[in-house]
């Protein structure tokens, strides 16, 4: 090493303390010192006297005596500014629509620990762990082993900094070699190691681990107008100035577009690897702290900002066992039960395990080890066995329910490839039966609130409904019903408010109520524009030859699907009969909206959470404006509304080219 000349002073005591911690290591470690005693003292004493001029100390400087004094437990802190996390997108762009006109910082999401330091005229007073965002664990014990935490700095105010602990890639990968974590296992990634070694109550656990830390918000402190004005950038850039290495940023004042958006990502992405950071993604954060702040906060997360995920986090957990549930139309879904997870802030035990072949393909039995994630952030889903090799014949071989002997059916996915399911091919089975007239009060269908699953299931048992029209006729059972657990006379006559109610009903309502298999709201409302909102019209050419795979979105398996309902007796008789009970809105034609307008005769896509509307919402004021309203994209879609934590439709409507418009945009262009 040369000596350190022509430097800040800063930067002189950063290399002053690698020389001497090279030399002490090759003095205390390998009985091979470089350097005379004099010289190491003579150095040792520059570096002293820069310490004092500056009131900079890094943690591991030789000048500081570091003691590795067990303590017995982790005492809790109390955090007055929550340290939540943020909300999360693995979209471009919801990035470009939550940053609007607004400045913004594109930063590393660094994968560790987050931590909060807190300083007091110049000296580390406390250190602690996020933990879960309003208490935390005491850590300063373990600070002293940390590669780059100053221990005094110059600035003696009260200053608060959050920030990353972590241990740099390359470190991980030679550690793991010999660490093992409490099991006796080899740690799998650099976040575990780095969150056992902080959280140790041995410090002498945690000595040695290469720990470093990076700030990227400033809670408290620094708050001169004239030095540091309304800019979380100012901020964070001048933590450099106190010895620190904040987390590397982007600012971005200019308008983001998707092409800017993925230049920033992959420039940071870039800078991690070389740098050897651990990251998981890149946050985007508005830059303006006043603005921050009137940006309010959830529970779990701030609003002032948006992490943006590479891959969906996985977590390990142990599948401890498969149901099976029969659905309304007779298919028995399996559902994955392990012990509960904690996913973004929410605790998950169960997952759909989708079908026969997929448990299958995966060799799942009860007491496997299985990694979990929450697929877009949103559904739980189990991503792999981790204990392959014993898989057993999982079919039950009959239903939970009725006891009827089950069958494998096979079909094709739109992959091509056989996919098998599990089936009850009893008509008379409880569960299916009960799960009909859930369907058929449902919001979607026919409206009737206060008929939940377990009222339906109490009155099919008691046998005041064998169909649905009988629904029609609970008066006559009201001196019965009103001697059951949890009816009165006032929910009573809620209840058949609720059902006289819905008498007054539409094409749509019923058709949706009929269940039959793929005709939901959508294909529903196609069927009431194409049949003038005529059910004879619609009966006429499903009970014929009408070849619907004519319309728009309907292919061969529901034109088939159609038929086959209107060939059953049974389903004959209940659309004749139902009707009698019921009285039809007049069609409204659509009105003003109908008028000449930019979406007229295009076809509208919507996906994502939306915040002015609900699905079905949106699509009505697709169908108002004269469009169509697609529930996939394809070629033939022109618009894709994208709300937030949009998936797939997303980045297929991007790779067709396809016009992406916010919630906002797709509003001010029907204003």
């Amino acid at each position: 090493m040369n000596h350190p000349n022509e430097l800040s002073n800063v930067e002189k005591i950063k290399q002053l303390v690698d020389y001497l911690n090279l030399q002490r290591n090759a003095y205390y470690n390998e009985n091979s010192p470089n350097i005379s005693d004099a010289e190491y003292d003579r150095i040792f004493d520059e570096l002293v006297e820069l310490e004092k001029q500056t009131g900079f100390i890094l943690s591991n400087s030789p000048t500081q005596t570091v003691g590795y004094t067990p303590i017995s437990e982790l005492p809790k802190v109390k955090h007055p500014v929550p340290l939540l996390s943020l909300d999360k997108t693995k979209q471009v762009q919801d990035l470009i629509s939550f940053a609007g006109k607004q400045p913004v910082l594109f930063m590393l999401k660094l994968d560790g620990l987050t931590t909060k330091l807190v300083y007091e005229n110049g000296t580390l007073v406390e250190a602690s762990t996020r933990g879960d965002g309003e208490i935390g664990e005491l850590i300063t014990h373990n600070i002293p082993a940390y590669v780059d935490v100053p221990l005094s700095i110059p600035y003696k105010g009260r200053l608060v900094i959050v920030g990353e602990s972590f241990i740099p890639t390359h470190d991980f990968e030679r550690l793991k070699e010999t660490l093992r974590d409490g099991k006796g296992e080899p740690y799998k990634n650099g976040r575990n190691l780095a969150s056992g070694s902080v959280r140790s109550l041995d410090p002498a656990n945690c000595a040695g681990r290469c720990l470093h830390f990076m700030p990227f918000n400033v809670l408290e402190g620094l708050d001169s107008p004239f030095l540091f004005p309304d800019s979380r950038a100012m901020k964070i850039s001048s933590l450099f100035d106190y010895g620190f290495q904040p987390c590397p940023y982007i600012a971005a004042n200019h308008p983001l577009t998707s092409e800017l958006v993925n230049q920033y990502i992959e420039r940071l992405t870039d800078l991690a690897g070389k740098k050897h950071l651990p990251i998981d993604g890149i946050v985007m954060i508005f830059d303006s702290l006043d603005y921050s702040k009137n940006c309010g906060r959830t529970g779990h997360h701030y609003k002032d900002g948006l992490a943006f995920k590479f891959e969906d986090e996985t977590y390990e957990t142990t599948l401890r066992n498969i149901e099976w549930t029969p659905t309304r139309f007779g298919e028995i879904a399996p559902v994955g039960v392990f012990d509960p997870v904690e996913i973004d802030g929410c605790s998950v035990s169960r997952a759909t395990l989708h079908n026969l072949t997929f448990i299958k393909e995966l060799e799942l039995v009860p007491g496997c080890r299985i990694s979990v994630s929450k697929r877009n952030m949103i559904i739980p889903h189990i991503e792999e066995n981790l204990e392959r090799g014993h898989y057993v014949d999982a079919v039950p071989p009959v239903c939970p329910c009725c006891g009827s002997q089950t069958r494998i059916y096979q079909r094709k996915g739109n992959d091509g490839r056989l996919i098998e399911t599990v089936h009850c091919d009893n008509p008379n089975c409880d569960s299916q039966i009960r799960k009909r007239f859930t369907h058929f009060v449902g919001k979607k269908a026919m409206n009737i609130e206060g008929l939940s699953e377990t009222t339906l299931e109490k009155f099919l048992t008691l046998g005041y409904l064998q169909t649905f029209p009988d629904i029609y006729h609970l008066n006559e059972h009201q001196e019965e019903i009103l001697q059951l657990e949890g009816f009165g006379k006032k929910s009573f006559e809620r209840l058949w408010n609720s059902i006289t109610s819905s008498r007054n009903t539409t094409f749509v309502r019923f058709l949706v109520s009929m269940d039959i298999p793929m005709v939901g709201r959508t294909k529903s409302r196609i069927l009431d524009t194409v049949f003038h909102g005529s059910l004879q019209e619609f009966f006429d050419a499903a009970s014929g030859d009408y070849d619907f795979t004519q319309l728009d979105d309907f292919g061969d398996t529901l034109n088939q699907n159609i038929h086959d309902w209107f060939s059953d007796e049974n389903n004959l008789i209940l659309w004749h009969e139902l009707q009698k009970e019921l009285i039809f809105e007049e069609r409204k034609e659509m009105n003003t909206m109908m008028k000449e307008n930019v979406f007229t005769g295009c076809t509208i896509v919507a996906t994502g959470k939306l915040a002015h509307f609900t699905r079905d919402e949106i699509n009505s004021k697709i169908l108002e404006l004269g469009a169509k309203a697609g529930s996939s994209v394809t070629k033939k879609t022109d618009y894709l509304i994208c709300g937030e934590k949009a998936g797939s439709k997303l980045a297929k409507a991007q790779s067709l080219g396809i016009k992406i418009l916010s919630e906002d945009e797709f509003l001010e262009m029907i204003a």
